[in-house]
C-alpha cells in the first residue's frame, strides 16, 4: 500500500498563522478532494472564523461518502462549525477544550486529549497532534507493528553522538507539551504491561508527580487512564478485525480474557462479543473489515456515572503494576 499526497487549499493557495506567516500555493484547489480516502487538516490561524460555505461542501461531501477525516489541534473547530462532529467525541489543545465545549456544545469534548476517534473523523491535540493522527491511521491501515515501527524511525537519532541532544529535547518538549509525549508512547505500548514507574520514567517525572500531572491533565489517575485506553483499544479491534476474543485480550494488555470482559460490561454494560454483534449488524464475530478497509461508525465507549471516581487500582488483572 502506498499513500498518494495532496497538498489542497480553497483557490489554490493558504497562509499559515503566526508568529512566522507563510503564504503557501498548493497544487489543488478543493476539487482534489473529491477522490480522497483521508483529509487531514491542519491547524490553522483562522479557526474561530466559520468555514467558507465551499470547504464546508467539500468537508460533507467527503464525510458523506465515507472518507475519513482528521484534524489537528484548533482545526477541529473547522469541523465542528461545519457541524460535522454533532453528537460525536471529538478532542483539542487541553488549552482549547473549554472553549471549544463553550462554542460548540452539541460536541462531546473528550479530556484525554490524544486522539478521539469517533466512526469516520479523528481529532487530535497537541504538539504532537500530527504524527499521532497519522500513525493512528496507519495502524489501521497496515497495523501496529508497521506504526510501531515508523514512529521509532520518526524519533531515531540521526547520528552516534545524538543522544544527549535528543535527551534534551525530549525533556524540553514534555515540559513544554505537558503529559502528550507520554500518552502517544503509551499508546503503541498497549499489548505490554506498563507500571507507573516505566511512566514516571518515560515522562522523566517522579511517579508521584506524574499522578499530580495526569489527574490535573485528563481527570484520571494514571491507572485509570491506561484502562480506558485499553477498553478502546479493545473496542477498535472489536470493530474492524475478527481477532477472537481470547486473543484480543492479550493484545489489549490484559492478563486474562475473562478480565478483559469484566472490565468490558463494567465500562459499556454489555459483553465483547455482543458489542462486536451490534457494531457489525449481526456479521457475527469472525467477519472481516468490509471491502472498503473503512470501519462502520462507532459509538464512543459509554462509561458508568461513576466512572471518574474508579479506583486506581483495578478489581482484577490488568497488565499494568
Amino acid at each position: 500500500m502506498t499513500y498518494e499526497v495532496r497538498l489542497c487549499a480553497p483557490g489554490g493557495a493558504v497562509g499559515t498563522a503566526a508568529p512566522a506567516p507563510l503564504g503557501v500555493v498548493t497544487p489543488y484547489g478543493l476539487e482534489g478532494l473529491a477522490a480522497a480516502d483521508v483529509i487531514l487538516i491542519p491547524a490553522h490561524g483562522g479557526h474561530r472564523a466559520e468555514p467558507p460555505p465551499t470547504v464546508r461542501a467539500a468537508l460533507r461531501a467527503a464525510a458523506d461518502r465515507g472518507c475519513r477525516v482528521a484534524s489537528v489541534g484548533t482545526d477541529v473547530f473547522t469541523l465542528a462549525a461545519a457541524g460535522l462532529l454533532d453528537g460525536r467525541h471529538a478532542t483539542t489543545s487541553w488549552r482549547h477544550m473549554k472553549e471549544l465545549a463553550a462554542r460548540h456544545p452539541r460536541v462531546s469534548v473528550d479530556p484525554l486529549g490524544t486522539v478521539a476517534r469517533d466512526g469516520s473523523f479523528l481529532t487530535t491535540a497537541g504538539v504532537f497532534g500530527g504524527m499521532d493522527v497519522c500513525l493512528h491511521l496507519l495502524a489501521g491501515d497496515r497495523g501496529r507493528r508497521v506504526a510501531g515501527q515508523t514512529s521509532r524511525e520518526l524519533i531515531a537519532p540521526l547520528h552516534p553522538y545524538a543522544d544527549d541532544v535528543q535527551d534534551t529535547i525530549a525533556r524540553e518538549l514534555t515540559r513544554s507539551a505537558g503529559l502528550e509525549p507520554t500518552l502517544a508512547w503509551m499508546r503503541f505500548r498497549l499489548h505490554t504491561p506498563l507500571t507507573l514507574t516505566d511512566l514516571a520514567a518515560h515522562a522523566r517525572t517522579s511517579p508521584s508527580s506524574l499522578s499530580r500531572r495526569f489527574r490535573a491533565h485528563t481527570g484520571l489517575s494514571p491507572r485509570q487512564y491506561l484502562l480506558r485506553t485499553h477498553l478502546q483499544e479493545a473496542q477498535r479491534l472489536l470493530e474492524e478485525t475478527g481477532v477472537p476474543v481470547e486473543r484480543l485480550a492479550a493484545e489489549t494488555g490484559f492478563a486474562s480474557p475473562a478480565s478483559l470482559r469484566s472490565h468490558f460490561r463494567a465500562l459499556t454494560g454489555t459483553t465483547p462479543r455482543d458489542y462486536r454483534r451490534s457494531r457489525r449488524g449481526g456479521e457475527g464475530a469472525a467477519c472481516a473489515p468490509s471491502a472498503s478497509g473503512r470501519s462502520r461508525r462507532s459509538a464512543p465507549l459509554k462509561a458508568p456515572s461513576g466512572w471518574w471516581h474508579l479506583p486506581d487500582r483495578p478489581a482484577d488483572g490488568t497488565r499494568r503494576g
